[in-house]
Parts: structure tokens; C-alpha cells; sequence
């Protein structure tokens, strides 16, 4: 393990120690020796170009932003339901097939490069499809461009890891994603408030130019992460797909960890799929529209813009704790969200009291995605960081589509039995968590 104190004579360098300082000083751990002199340059790429995209996150999110948009368009509601599932598992499915092809790469940056210009091409398209159709043309129109967009972000989550691996220091990789989920979060807070007081309308034209602004976003992403000193890494281990599947579900095999982790995250995967249950809950109680949901688009924001980074240094010191702390929280939310759906329904009615549980349990959130990035990257080597990205992702694609059947049991049983079970999976992964190795050791 190369360890390396890196200087602080550049401005650069000094926002860089700013962000990360530690008792211990500077070092550089887990990255090549020649990789530690653009230490603080790179770092500070990644924050930048990270919260780029994490802002045109937040402006295109297609369980608000996109659902609000199709509606409006006169689009069918089967489109507007695929709109989440597509997002999430088109970006995670290809990517046990896709590990591969990046593998042979030696520097992986340019493919994060493409997959971030692939998105930001996706929006502008799908701003003119909204400005040029409308109905049925519309709505599956938009889908199949998110499709795209999903796959191109499948594409940079495999290149991620691994340039994240070998560019940024083991010490300070949850500081810098964190860094950059806090900046996109104070970014969609303000985009947030500007709806919910009025000065921007809600009105297809001001959606199509948010669409705009996140396209601008990726493309300068995609630009400033190709700057990045990158070393050139291991090839080894590309092959056909159906090789590629075989061996890499061996993985399975061979480490219990790896299985110990995927049981973690399947089962925190609770705290994504459970705002809509809320929301939906909330709108039955009080008759209320989209209009109404400017409260809890705030709670979203404000939740990753006060804990992201919080949770990113904890993730440097104890990933696996993270991960158990935020199954704990996300239970305690979910589980009085239920109690509540069980009530005579004054409390959902209050304008505050779901909002407040949505921050909490998005909190819970953002440090499962804090914590599960950095023990991912941190728990494997740089041979086999790639692959273990690849295949925890597509199995959490799977669940994910699997998750569907949340939507039945709302039906017969109703939102809060969903939200109840939710809080049960929380518990289970504080358990599995715990076992987890302390892999920042």
C-alpha cells in the first residue's frame, strides 16, 4: 500500500486538506505512488464533476420532475409508471455485461467521459420531445430516451468505482462523493423552493429548461472528468458475457463478504422504494396533486444537502457502521410512517409531520448510497473492483424490478403494511450489516 504525504502550496491542495484534514496529516493509501502527486487536483475533479451530475439529478428526477412532466403532456399512466423502473434498472442491469468491454480499457475515465455525454445528449432530446409532442408520442418517446440515459449511466457506475479506486486516496474517497452529494443537494433544495414559493412556474417550459440546464451539466462533467491523472491499470479479465456472467457470479462463491454485502443493500433498498408509499399515502389523506408535494421535494433536498457529507467521512472511518446506523434510521422513520398510516389519518393531514418523516428516513438514504459506494470500493482490490461493481449492481437491478410486487401488497393491504414490511427489511440489514468486515482497517 503506497502512503504518501502530499504538499499544500497551491490553492488547490488547500481546499483539498480543508475537506479531508485528519489528525494524521496527508497520505496517499490504496493508490499507485505515481497517482499521489495529483492527489488534490483529482479529488477535487471528482467533487466538482460529481455534483454536476448529482445536480442534473435532482433536476431530472423521474419520481417527481419526469412523472409531473408526462402528466402534463397528456401521456398514459402505463408510460408514466415505467418511467422509475426503467431509470433504476436500465442503469443497473447492463453493467455485468458491460464490465467487461470497460475492463479491457486501460484508463477508464473516457468511458465515465461518454456514458456522462450519453446523458446529457439523452435530455436535450428528451427536452425537444416534450416541446415538439405531446399524448401517447410523448410519453413513450420520453421512456425510451430515459432507457438511453439509464444505460449510459450504467456504463459510468462500472468506470466509477474503479477510476474513483485509483485516483483518490482510500482515506478520502466517502469525503469526496460526499462532498459532491452535498453541493448537488444544495443545488436541488434551491431548485426546489423556487417551485414550492412560485418564482418558477410549474409549467412544461420551465421543466424542459431544467431538462436543458442537467444536459449542460453531464456534458461539462463528461469534459472536466477526462482532465483526471489517471494511471493506466490492469486489463486482465474481459471476455464474452456469457463467460464474463459465469465467472463473475463465482464470486459468489468465493466470497462470503461479497454475499453478506448484496444481502445488505437488497435489503436497504426499503429506504428507495418507499417515498412513493408515502407520498401516495399523504395524497389519499389530504386529496392533494402533485402541486402539493413542494414540502417533500424540500425534505428530499435538505436531507442530502445536511447529511452527505457527514455521512461520507463516517463511510471513511466505519462503511459498514454507516450502513447498519442507516438501516436503524430508516426503520425508525418507515415504522412510525406506518404507525400513522394505521391512525385515523389527522396526523398525515398535518402539513409537517410526513415531511419531517421523509427527511429522516432520506437521510437514511443517503448514507446507505454513502456507505454501500465506499465499503464496495474499499472492500475490493483494484483486480476485481470492477466485477464486484458490476455484479452487486445487476443483482440489486433485479430486486428492484422485483420490487413491483410492493405495489400488490399496497393494493390488497394498503401503503402503511408496505411501509411496515419496509421498516422489517431496515432491521434485517442493521443484522447483516453488522457482520460485514471493517474493510477501512
Amino acid at each position: 500500500m503506497s502512503e504518501r504525504r502530499v504538499s499544500d502550496d497551491t490553492l488547490q491542495e488547500r481546499v483539498y486538506l480543508a475537506l479531508t484534514s485528519e489528525d494524521d496529516g496527508r497520505v496517499c493509501r490504496d493508490i499507485p505512488d505515481s497517482a499521489c502527486n495529483h492527489q488534490p487536483r483529482n479529488f477535487l475533479i471528482h467533487v466538482v464533476s460529481l455534483g454536476a451530475t448529482k445536480t442534473g439529478d435532482g433536476l431530472v428526477d423521474p419520481k417527481l420532475v419526469l412523472s409531473w412532466l408526462l402528466g402534463a403532456l397528456g401521456a398514459p399512466a402505463a408510460a408514466i409508471g415505467m418511467l422509475v423502473p426503467v431509470r433504476e434498472a436500465g442503469a443497473l442491469l447492463p453493467q455485468l455485461f458491460t464490465a467487461a468491454a470497460i475492463r479491457r480499457l486501460p484508463r477508464r475515465k473516457w468511458m465515465w467521459a461518454a456514458g456522462s455525454l450519453g446523458q446529457g445528449l439523452s435530455l436535450f432530446a428528451m427536452a425537444a420531445a416534450a416541446t415538439m409532442l405531446d399524448g401517447h408520442d410523448a410519453g413513450w418517446t420520453i421512456v425510451a430516451l430515459l432507457a438511453l440515459f439509464a444505460v449510459c449511466r450504467s456504463v459510468c457506475s462500472v468506470a466509477y468505482k474503479d477510476v474513483l479506486g485509483k485516483t483518490v486516496s482510500k482515506a478520502t474517497r466517502g469525503t469526496a462523493t460526499g462532498t459532491a452529494g452535498t453541493i448537488g443537494a444544495v443545488s436541488v433544495f434551491l431548485f426546489g423552493g423556487l417551485l414550492s414559493l412560485g418564482i418558477l412556474d410549474k409549467s412544461v417550459t420551465v421543466i424542459c429548461a431544467a431538462l436543458v440546464v442537467g444536459g449542460i451539466l453531464w456534458i461539462g462533467a463528461a469534459i472536466l472528468f477526462s482532465t483526471l491523472r489517471e494511471e493506466a491499470g490492469a486489463t486482465e479479465g474481459g471476455g464474452n458475457p456469457v463467460t464474463v456472467v459465469r465467472d463473475q457470479v463465482g464470486l459468489l462463491r468465493d466470497d462470503p463478504q461479497l454475499v453478506r454485502f448484496i444481502a445488505t443493500r437488497g435489503l436497504l433498498i426499503a429506504t428507495a422504494l418507499a417515498p412513493p408509499y408515502m407520498l401516495a399515502m399523504a395524497g389519499r389523506e389530504s386529496g392533494g396533486g402533485l402541486g402539493a408535494l413542494g414540502p417533500y421535494i424540500l425534505a428530499s433536498a435538505f436531507a442530502a444537502m445536511s447529511s452527505t457529507y457527514l455521512w461520507g467521512r463516517l463511510s471513511d472511518r466505519s462503511s459498514r457502521k454507516v450502513l447498519a446506523l442507516s438501516g436503524v434510521v430508516g426503520a425508525v422513520s418507515l415504522a412510525a410512517t406506518a404507525v400513522l398510516g394505521y391512525s385515523d389519518g389527522a396526523w398525515l393531514r398535518n402539513d409537517y409531520v410526513l415531511p419531517a418523516l421523509l427527511f429522516i428516513l432520506m437521510m437514511a438514504y443517503q448514507g446507505v448510497r454513502l456507505g454501500r459506494s465506499t465499503h464496495l470500493v474499499d472492500m475490493a482490490d483494484a483486480d476485481k473492483r470492477a466485477a464486484y461493481t458490476a455484479l452487486s449492481n445487476t443483482i440489486i437491478g433485479v430486486l428492484l424490478i422485483a420490487g413491483g410486487v410492493f405495489g400488490i401488497i399496497a393494493s390488497l393491504a394498503g401503503e402503511a403494511a408496505v411501509l411496515a414490511l419496509f421498516s422489517a427489511m431496515c432491521l434485517g440489514a442493521v443484522v447483516t450489516a453488522l457482520g460485514l468486515a471493517e474493510v477501512q482497517e
